[in-house]
């Protein structure tokens, strides 16, 4: 195989060129107009930039009703478990007072129907006797209209 071989050159600035080159928006994307250090410009790939970093989170400030809450939960529970324990403490009184409620509720059921018997009672000593009251009631027929009479 015979292997032909190239020179390769390139056109110093002061030589004119037949072809005036690519305008500045015809360059695709990702080739740019750049210098050698031989003076000499020419197009070239180049490196694609990185894409930038995603921004850095800031960090948010803890809203101030977030701390107030934290702060008070300990203080809520607390005040809970004071009060379970107080009640334990208090559930012998709390026994004893019910007790008392149903015994007043006794007491005044008591009163509700033994004061009555009494005024009765008394009634009757004072008086000639008791009276005794007799309700004789007559129909006639069954929607008939009743008459009665009331003897002492």
């Amino acid at each position: 195989m015979h292997e032909t071989a190239y020179q390769i050159t390139t056109l110093t600035p002061q030589q004119p060129t037949a072809n005036p080159g690519l305008l500045p928006t015809e360059i695709p994307p990702g080739v740019q107009m750049v210098t050698l250090p031989g003076g000499a410009r020419t197009l070239a790939y180049t490196a694609q930039q990185a894409p930038p970093a995603p921004p850095v989170p800031v960090v948010q400030p803890i809203p101030a009703w977030a701390k107030t809450t934290a702060l008070l939960t300990p203080t809520i529970g607390g005040g809970i478990a004071a009060a379970g324990i107080g009640l334990s403490y208090a559930a012998p009184g709390l026994i004893a007072m019910t007790n008392a409620l149903w015994a007043a509720v006794a007491l005044i059921a008591a009163a509700a129907i033994g004061v009555p018997m009494l005024l009765r009672i008394g009634r009757t000593t004072t008086g000639k006797g008791p009276t005794h009251i007799t309700q004789n009631i007559t129909a006639s027929g069954m929607f008939g209209k009743a008459n009665g009479t009331i003897n002492r």
